[in-house]
């Protein structure tokens, strides 16, 4: 009967007008480097840089804050990219030679990246009425001619058709098959081999109707499409990688596939010309690898430059990724840790200057992408606001701090520079400046913390679009490993040919696993930090502005207490360096703390305002005083039986395979049951057998619940230490409140600890006399034994507790102390609000038995109103091991909204996630990039961009062809782009101003927040995050179970069932 006591009651418009003031989700923009790029383009006019990938995805860079994304429908890899010049319009080729003409299109005052017009060529042969030429099986090579209203196709059976770039048709009747090229060779070039593939397109400066062809087999034609006849041609017999024609005209460039190039003059002597004028293998005499692209580039000072991939010697370095670059009698062979894509160099184009004169080169690898200044002597790389390898070395943690102080920040950008100093000259400067970044300067400065498996810390500046590197802290100095020495004989054993330079900064191997970083937290108001890592070791840094000398104290903690029985299996801790260390300056560290046994450390927390530090690994929690530099408590969680604990993360192969066995038989267990209840005599005795199932544990069973099983004492790794929280609250009495410290572990229990921290060590760098002490006051243990995944104490009035230092130098409202605390305790299964001191249940929302999820992250965040300045709520963020976003009121923990965020499947990226204070959050798509997404309506970080283009008067026609089928506009990511259109002339188009009656998109044109990302449409990571067993046990789930939990709460009953009280 007490199901009935509830009067269900209907949705309330003025709540929902506030909810749609607070709350809004949205993908925004995607951080970092792209995952597995695929083609590179330019345009030179303005300025901008167009990357393709291998998922179909098209992202475009100018300026930093400008750029946007584009997704093909089609998940292929993107082959090549062509911009037109100046027109902000890029044509892509796919890998199933497919054509897709992208556009930047203007509604309401805004532009995007749109697919305008997409043409799939046919493959029977003849066509285009020509009889007996090759099919258009597959486009090897694509060139823009006609300022890009004309496009030239080679394929691969040698022919060359021509395209229409506005609307995307073959022209019938120009189309040049090999044999037409074949009359002007020679009988006896004639009678060999055929002539291949088109390897290579080019077109000249000067003369559009003139375009230079190269096949497979050699040969070098320069064809006029005017007269319909070859110019010039050049008999190659070495197989054919690449050509380059100079931009006079007079010389062309060839590279081959025995590593070797040849310069051709093009107005000396009689066609076909035999030989070229120089030949050279620059990394011979032994075979050498293909020369895969080669560029000439002239200068005013008569010293050319010459840049190429490949052409290593295959033997000694045929593993090597080098692109070299020759100027007169200097050779650099820059020496990259990851494949080549492609390259290109930022120099004039305009027809009427007669030299290139390079500025700079780019060149993009597998794994990042590298600018070089080639003005500056010696040619330095130029750092990249943008577009940083964010997995240099494996991500492992992450953490987000909000409102940095000036201060702080500006310390850090120095201790950056410091790391990274640039050049006296000022030609050292970022050369894809395209667009104008349209974007107010944010209010506050965020800061984006990632720990890696190299034992570095990175900062990245997240306030904006564009996240930008601004230090690395790198803690492996202060352990000694075997690198240094294996290092050293490598740098012996190098010779100085050929002359390589290493370049770029991804480094994919660790040196030691044990310096990965696990956890990291930092105080922005002392500017004081703690790292803490896998082999168990805890860090405590403070930030300096000056190198020093110091030595850094050591201690230990015995999370084992001197138990019986349990032996470490793990790995071995690291050993600390001795003496005085030199430190540069930034983060330097002051104390070590070894936790023992070595194992990784699973949580951290800082209070600098009380001087204490407290870590937590899967045998227990501790609490430093790293003022005096001691050890105050160490608590074991070992259960008897937990095992897996003792082995350690890097040898656990047998443990997973332990724990999946023992999942398969708790799913079979299951079926066997579910069989057994459905053959039972009657409903009746069904409903019998399942009341004395649940007897001892009391569960209740409700239409709107499902019935959780509790977890056994002693399973696998329930000692493990899942958070740490440090609160001035009320645990003793009702009266006196005071310095507390919470733990939560796997096994679903909560210790609660009250501190005794001198005066003089409040707010003081002093060591205090006496020693800080900790006594335990409360011991909670849920029912269901649930990991607890967070804990935060509540104020009188229902908000969470500022943090250290902000109340006491009036950074933020002071807690109100006369009303009575709660602490909130969230656990994967449900939050619950526990009245304090005395610790009774007050409210609690049951996650699972409702959503039929289990929680992995949450977080308290402010949302701010965007119709009211001053209003806001304090609400809790969870994210779902489905993949989903909820978000809940506090105190009350009423449902507010819910979101799709995540695939389910993708278990690395939700265990990357991480909240910010204010409604963002970000988490990883891929090992290189972060998807970041907004839960607030009012604070949202997205693109807003300006890019002047310069349309021709028919441009409009492929737009208004979009509108005229639905189809998929745009990826997750993909900016907002005020757009300035203006005619060749330079004056405005009137077409495309703002009050213009342009077409409305079609409703079934998705919206950017609509269309799953690229990269997170099937990407896997190997190690991202805290993958734990249950995500394992989630993921191997039956997919009728999951089905079954995407039920979603209907509003009633989301408004009863928090009022509930177990």
């Amino acid at each position: 009967m007490m199901k009935f006591r509830f009067r269900r009651q209907g949705a309330d418009p003025q709540r929902e007008k506030l909810k749609q003031e607070l709350f809004a989700f949205h993908k925004t923009v995607e951080h970092g480097f792209p995952n597995q790029p695929s083609a590179l383009a330019f345009d030179p006019e303005l300025r901008i840089m167009a990357i393709g990938t291998r998922s179909g995805a098209v992202k475009i860079y100018g300026a930093p804050g400008v750029e946007f994304t584009g997704l093909h429908r089609d998940a292929a890899t993107v082959t090549q990219l062509h911009f037109l010049p100046g027109q902000g319009r890029l044509l892509t080729l796919l890998d199933d030679s497919s054509l897709h003409l992208w556009e930047v299109v203007h509604h309401n005052g805004c532009a995007h990246l749109e697919e305008a017009l997409h043409h799939q060529p046919p493959s029977r042969p003849g066509f285009d009425g020509a009889s007996g030429l090759p099919s258009l099986a597959r486009i090897t090579v694509v060139l823009l001619v006609a300022a890009g209203d004309l496009a030239a196709l080679g394929t691969e059976g040698g022919s060359v058709f021509f395209l229409d770039v506005p609307t995307l048709t073959l022209l019938e009747g120009q189309t040049l098959g090999p044999d037409e090229v074949l009359r002007s060779v020679p009988d006896d070039y004639r009678c060999g081999k055929a002539l291949g593939p088109v390897e290579s397109l080019q077109g000249h400066l000067r003369d559009p109707t003139k375009i230079l062809i190269g096949y497979s087999r050699g040969l070098l034609v320069i064809w006029n499409r005017a007269a319909r006849c070859a110019d010039r041609v050049f008999l190659g017999n070495q197989q054919l990688e690449s050509v380059c024609w100079e931009r006079s005209g007079r010389t062309l460039v060839s590279s081959h596939s025995d590593g070797s190039y040849a310069v051709w003059a093009t107005d000396a002597g009689d066609s076909p010309t035999t030989q070229p004028t120089v030949a050279t293998t620059p990394y011979g005499p032994f075979p050498c690898k293909a020369i895969s692209k080669i560029l000439w580039r002239n200068c005013a000072s008569g010293e050319h430059f010459v840049v190429f991939s490949g052409g290593m010697p295959r033997a000694s370095y045929g593993d090597r990724h080098c692109v070299s670059v020759l100027q007169a009698e200097t050779l650099v062979t820059l020496d990259f840790t990851s494949r080549v894509i492609d390259f290109f160099t930022v120099h004039s184009t305009r027809p009427e200057d007669e030299f290139d004169e390079p500025q700079a080169l780019a060149v993009l690898l597998e794994e990042e992408l590298v600018v070089l200044d080639l003005q500056t002597p010696g040619w330095p790389a130029v750092p990249a606001p943008y577009l940083a390898p964010l997995h240099s070395s494996a991500i492992t943690c992450s953490a987000h701090v909000a409102n940095v102080p000036a201060k702080l920040w500006a310390r850090i950008v120095s201790a950056g520079e410091q790391q990274n100093p640039q050049p006296a000259s000022g030609a050292s400067s970022w050369p894809i400046t395209g667009g104008r970044n349209l974007a107010q300067e944010p209010s506050q400065r965020g800061l984006l913390l990632t720990g890696h498996e190299d034992g570095t810390v990175r900062f990245w500046d997240a306030s904006g679009v564009a996240l930008r590197p601004l230090y690395k802290l790198s803690t492996a100095g202060l352990f000694q490993t075997d690198c240094e020495h294996a290092d050293s004989l490598a740098q012996a054993t190098e010779d100085d040919w050929p002359p390589f330079r290493k370049v770029g900064c991804f480094d994919p191997y660790s040196d030691d696993p044990r310096l990965g970083v696990q956890k990291v937290a930092l105080c922005k108001y002392t500017a004081q930090m703690v790292v803490a890592g896998t082999a168990g070791q805890v860090l405590v840094l403070e930030l300096s502005d000056e190198p020093s000398d110091q030595p850094v104290g050591v201690a230990s903690v015995d999370l084992l207490q001197d138990r019986e029985g349990f032996t470490w299996k793990g790995h071995e801790r690291l050993s600390p360096r001795t003496g005085p260390l030199p430190w540069p300056a930034g983060f330097q560290p002051r104390s070590l703390v070894q936790c023992l046994p070595p194992a990784a450390v699973t949580a951290v927390t800082l209070h600098a305002e009380w001087g204490l530090v407290a870590f937590g690994t899967s045998h227990g929690f501790g609490l430093f005083d790293y003022l005096r530099r001691s050890p105050v408590l160490a608590r074991c969680t070992l259960h008897p039986n937990d095992s897996l604990a003792m082995e350690g993360p890097l040898s656990r192969v047998k443990s997973l395979k332990k724990s999946l066995r023992q999942s398969f038989r708790r799913i079979r267990k299951s079926r066997v049951s579910g069989k057994k209840r459905l053959t039972a005599a009657g409903s009746k005795e069904a409903n019998t057998q399942l009341a004395e199932q649940a007897g001892p544990h009391d569960v209740e069973v409700t239409p709107v619940q499902r019935r959780i099983e509790p977890r056994s004492a002693d399973d696998s790794l329930s000692g493990v230490v899942r958070c740490l929280y440090f609160a001035d609250t009320f645990l003793r009495d009702a009266a006196h409140h005071g310095p507390t410290m919470w733990a939560g572990t796997n096994s679903g229990s909560v210790f609660a600890y009250a501190l005794e921290v001198p005066a003089a060590a409040v707010n003081s760098d002093r060591r205090p006399e006496r020693a800080v002490e900790a006594v335990l006051g409360k011991e909670v243990q849920l029912m269901h034994r649930a990991p607890v995944v967070a804990v935060a104490v509540l104020d009188g009035r229902g908000r969470p507790l500022p943090e250290p230092y902000e109340a006491s130098r009036d950074l933020a409202q002071a807690p109100d102390m006369q009303g009575g605390h709660a602490v909130l305790i969230a656990s994967e299964e449900q939050f619950k609000v526990f009245t304090l001191p005395k610790v009774s249940a007050k409210t609690k929302f049951k996650l699972t038995a409702h959503e039929g999820c289990r929680v992995r992250k949450v977080a308290l965040a402010t949302f701010a109103s965007v119709a009211c300045e001053d209003y806001a709520e304090t609400c809790l963020a969870c994210l779902t091991n489905l993949g989903d976003v909820h978000v809940f009121s506090v105190p009350s923990l009423r449902p507010q909204v819910h979101y799709a965020c995540i695939r389910k499947e993708d278990i690395s990226g939700i265990a990357s996630c991480v909240f910010t204070r204010h409604g963002q959050g970000f988490y990883l798509i891929s090992p290189s990039e972060f998807e970041r997404f907004s839960l607030s309506a009012r604070n949202v970080t997205e693109p807003l961009c300006s890019l002047d283009v310069s349309w021709p008067c028919d441009a409009m026609r492929a737009s208004y062809r979009t509108r005229e089928s639905p189809k998929l506009s745009q990826a997750n990511g993909t900016p907002g782009v005020v757009l300035g259109p203006q005619s060749r002339g330079g004056s405005p188009d009137p077409t495309c101003s703002e009050g213009a009656d342009t077409p409305d998109p079609p409703e079934a044109t998705l919206s950017p927040m609509s269309v799953d990302s690229a990269t997170s449409a099937d990407t896997t990571l190997d190690t991202t995050g805290d993958v734990t067993v249950e995500d394992v046990k989630d993921f191997l789930g039956s997919s009728e179970e999951s089905e079954k939990n995407l039920r979603n709460l209907s509003e009633d009953e989301a408004r009863a069932c928090p009022i509930l009280i177990g």
